[in-house]
C-alpha cells in the first residue's frame, strides 16, 4: 500500500461517492483506487467499500469529518 491517502471505491457505488464528496468537502487531497483494477483489492475490500487508507491503517465506512481528521492524526 501507498503511504499516501487513498480512497478505495468502485464505479456505482453511492456510498464511495458519499465518501469522496467529504474528502473532497474537507479539501484533502487523496489517491481514488477502483477495487477492480485488481484481484487482491477486489478480494479484501469488495463488501467493504468505500475504505480510505494511509500508511496500512484502515478506515472503514462509515465516517465523518471528524472521523477522519482523527484517522489523519492517529496515523502521523
Amino acid at each position: 500500500m501507498s503511504s499516501k491517502l487513498t480512497l478505495f471505491h468502485t464505479d456505482g457505488c453511492h456510498l464511495c461517492d458519499e465518501a469522496q464528496a467529504l474528502l473532497d468537502d474537507m479539501g484533502l487531497a487523496y489517491q481514488l483506487v477502483d477495487i477492480c483494477e485488481q484481484t487482491v483489492w477486489l478480494e479484501r475490500y469488495r463488501i467493504r467499500i468505500p475504505v480510505l487508507t494511509l500508511g496500512g491503517s484502515e478506515l472503514g465506512w462509515p465516517f465523518d469529518k471528524d472521523m477522519v481528521s482523527a484517522f489523519l492524526e492517529s496515523v502521523k
